[in-house]
């Protein structure tokens, strides 16, 4: 079966994509049938072979997700855009869970053996109590046996 895929081009951090017809199961860095546009997210500039895109549809070409949103907001194909990306099991279980607030004054966070955060509250930091000014007392001396 074909597929109108992206292949990634560019530098690290400097990416492009080409949109490219091939086999199902082909790598996207190999060969490929057909070179059907470009695009480039970091000028948002876009260029489609409209009319070899709709050619190749009708022949039975499958536009990947992310490939089949593209085109419809370039108005190429009709229909309502794919759900690309999707939650992992782990990833979903976390954004279930509420985060708590973060301490404020006089708390503190600490780990439990799970891994968990805790509060620890009423940690509270106090400065040294000084005694009242006054004459020093000290113990009075044991006389000792000479």
């Amino acid at each position: 079966m074909l597929t109108i895929k992206l292949s990634r081009k560019g530098k690290k951090n400097q990416p492009f994509f080409r949109v490219i017809l091939l086999e199902n199961h082909k790598d996207p860095w190999g060969n490929f049938l057909e070179d059907l546009g470009f695009f480039n997210p970091l000028t948002k500039k876009i260029s489609l072979k409209a009319e070899r895109i709709k050619y190749w549809i009708s022949q039975g070409a499958q536009p990947s997700g992310t490939v089949h949103n593209l085109l419809v907001n370039q108005g190429i194909i009709k229909g309502k855009k794919v759900k690309v990306t999707s939650l992992s099991n782990k990833r979903k279980q976390t954004a279930k869970k509420v985060v708590p607030p973060r301490p404020s004054d006089g708390q503190a966070v600490t780990l439990n053996e799970g891994g968990e955060k805790q509060k620890k509250e009423n940690l509270v930091v106090t400065e040294k109590q000084e005694t009242p000014a006054g004459p020093e007392q000290t113990a009075p001396e044991v006389p000792t046996e000479k």
